[in-house]
């Protein structure tokens, strides 16, 4: 069996959903602190369920014990940068002991096998772009990407140390079907509360990455079929940019709007810890067979129209 850590959320119900659909039989660990019951509503009976928090290590080690797993996709996190400013101990805890925690229980049980979701945050502001997998020195500017970096490492010197194999995807931004929040989600629900103006953060000129949650978890699966090395380290992203004024006229004309004003916060990023600028070079998994099949624009559009019900 395959175990999902983070299975309700974003990126992990549509993770679970094509394992679904390659007939793979699946676990699902989730805490719901981001996840959503709805998400996974429709397929509770084709799943194994398991509701516990990675911050307990016997919740953990139930699902070992009970189980019997092959290998783990370990989604879960806390998947909000901006709350780091507020509250660091919140990254350390959710993304750096919980994955400790993981792979304790991993090693003890001698389950050899994880996938990683990492991010593209762990390079901080890159002056290289596209950005390459060995660029360094990895400098994070934000708590949620130190916290990436630092599950990395344990999942690396874990590896190495007792015979595992990891395949870590460092993301570009994820959108798509059942996303929660990111620039499109936020563009959305302002203009609902008001049609007629938008804040946008920052200058609205800060250009990254976008990448429909569908190519994401087909270039995941896709990796961790055809990488056979002990430590597999890949790029998922598209294979262009988009600022955030262009994703706001997106979402506008989505959502049919006319006349809207756009407020800008000012400065050059939307937070502390905001990277400004992020494009990633996804060579390495195209060289190995995968190309993403959405660009940048083309998934931010799709993400708009799923967050509306407006998809065909």
């Amino acid at each position: 069996m395959l175990l999902v850590t983070g299975g309700a959320g974003f990126i992990g119900s549509n993770l679970v959903d094509r394992l679904l659909r390659d007939g793979r039989k699946v676990v699902i660990f989730d805490n719901f602190s981001s996840g959503r019951r709805e998400f996974i509503e429709d397929i509770l009976d084709r799943i194994e369920l398991v509701e516990g928090d990675l911050l307990r290590p016997a919740d953990i080690e139930a699902v070992f014990r009970d189980f019997k797993i092959e290998f783990v996709y370990h989604v879960a996190a806390n998947p909000e940068v901006r709350i780091g400013e507020i509250d660091p101990g919140v990254h350390l805890e959710q993304n750096v002991i919980a994955t400790h925690n993981l792979l304790e229980v991993m090693r003890t049980h001698a389950i050899s096998d994880i996938a990683f979701t990492s991010t593209s945050t762990i390079y901080g502001e890159a002056d290289v772009m596209p950005t390459p997998e060995d660029y360094g020195p990895l400098l994070p500017i934000s708590t949620y990407g130190a916290s990436k970096l630092a599950a990395e490492a344990l999942i690396t010197s874990y590896a190495h140390t007792f015979d595992m194999r990891a395949w870590i995807f460092r993301f570009a931004n994820v959108v798509g079907k059942r996303s929660t929040h990111g620039v499109t989600c936020d563009f959305i629900n302002k203009l609902k509360a008001n049609p007629s103006e938008l804040e946008i953060l920052g200058d609205g000129r800060q250009e990254k990455s976008y990448m429909l949650v569908d190519d994401c978890v087909e270039g995941m699966i896709f990796a961790v079929e055809n990488a056979t090395n002990q430590i597999n380290v890949f790029n998922l992203g598209s294979i262009d940019t988009i600022d955030v004024t262009a994703i706001a006229d997106i979402v506008v004309a989505e959502m049919g709007l006319e006349d809207v004003t756009y407020n800008y916060t000012g400065g050059s990023r939307g937070w502390k810890g905001d990277v400004p600028r992020m494009m990633l070079a996804i060579d390495s998994l195209m060289q190995l067979g995968w190309k993403p099949r959405f660009n940048s624009r083309e998934s931010i559009r799709m993400a708009a129209q799923y967050l509306l019900g407006t998809y065909l």
